[in-house]
Parts: structure tokens; sequence; C-alpha cells
């Protein structure tokens, strides 16, 4: 269900923004998608279809461009791709970790007629 309401907002914010340019027709959006932002490309792509029916954005496609995790070791600077729970880093060995990238969630455009 919690795609539910990430598909809500970005159907909000896409049509608001589609109907701010005077748009007849929303045809696409696209959206930056973290590999560990939690949601699920196939369920939101399923919400947004029905979301959209009966408005200027039925029939528009949602697009997805996936964003890895990637983390940065604090210990060394190294920049690792953790591959399970246990975050390590591969040259210095510390499990002192910041996650840099994977957890994005955003409308990175939108395509109106």
């Amino acid at each position: 269900m919690h795609e539910l309401e990430i598909t809500r907002s970005l159907v909000k914010l896409a049509l608001d923004e589609a109907e701010k340019a005077n748009a007849k027709k929303l045809t696409s959006v696209n959206v930056v998608l973290g590999e560990m932002s939690g949601a699920v490309d196939d369920s939101v792509a399923f919400y947004f279809e029905l979301m959209t029916k009966d408005t200027i954005g039925e029939g528009a496609t949602i697009n997805f461009r996936k964003v890895p995790m990637q983390a940065k070791c604090c210990n060394c600077g190294s920049i690792v791709n953790p591959k399970d729970v246990f975050w390590e880093c591969e040259k210095c060995h510390s499990m002192d970790i910041e996650m840099i990238s994977g957890k994005e969630l955003y409308i990175e455009s939108i395509e109106v007629d």
C-alpha cells in the first residue's frame, strides 16, 4: 500500500504542473527511483494508470530511471556498492558507511501536449 500514497502524490504533482502549463494532455511522467526508496515500479505504474483515468493524464506513460544504491566509506572515502545488509568498505573493511544514492524518488520531468 506504500506505493498507493506515493503514486497519489506523483499524479497530483504531474497533473498540477500540466494544468499550470495549460496543457491539454499529459503524455509522459519521468520518475527517478532509487533502489532503496521502498517503492516498486510495477505497483506505481499500476496505480498511475488507475489514478489518471478520466483526467488529462489518461493514457500517459510513466517511465522510471532507476538509481542503484551506493555508499561512501567515512573512513577512507571509497565509493562502495553494498550487496547485503552488512555494509562494509571493500577497501579498508570499515563498517562506517554512509548512503549517498539509492533513496531517490521524484519526478524528473513531465511531457505534455
